[in-house]
């Protein structure tokens, strides 16, 4: 009869960064005013282009768009970044693991695809100036 290894891995431990309890909090407070700050700016973007219809035309569209998507690659890893520092109960479900590195390739992903648009208008613009409008 053979013996064999019937484990099922459903929880990762998060060490991190704050090994000695005293970096911590200066960690969870850096690392929450860069994410507001980020939060702040690509919302109060997406805000402007959203609110000025000068504003509607491709180049700002893209960079609504980038913004959009920055926000969402920013908010798939930091929140739960900022609970590890704070909670004791370091545990990650691997549900919630693979959820995470689903949303951060997809959000990556489109993020490439997205910069590539945005170079290619850039492109027309300046080297196709009167088929610019043509072909966007």
């Amino acid at each position: 009869m053979e013996k064999e290894n019937v484990s099922l891995l459903t929880e990762f431990v998060l060490t991190g960064l704050a090994h000695p309890p005293q970096w911590k909090i200066p960690l969870f407070l850096v690392f929450f005013v860069i994410y507001i700050m980020t939060l702040v700016g690509n919302l109060g973007l997406i805000a402007l282009i959203w609110n000025d219809p000068h504003l509607h035309i491709p180049m700002y569209l893209f960079l609504g768009s980038l913004a959009i998507v920055d926000t969402w690659l920013s908010s798939t890893v930091t929140p739960k970044m900022l609970v590890s520092f704070l909670a004791e109960n370091t545990l990650m479900a691997l549900s919630e693991c693979m959820a995470q590195c689903f949303s951060f390739i997809v959000s990556a992903t489109t993020e490439c695809f997205l910069l590539a648009a945005m170079s290619y208008d850039r492109y027309a613009a300046i080297c196709k100036p009167l088929l610019y409008p043509v072909i966007m």
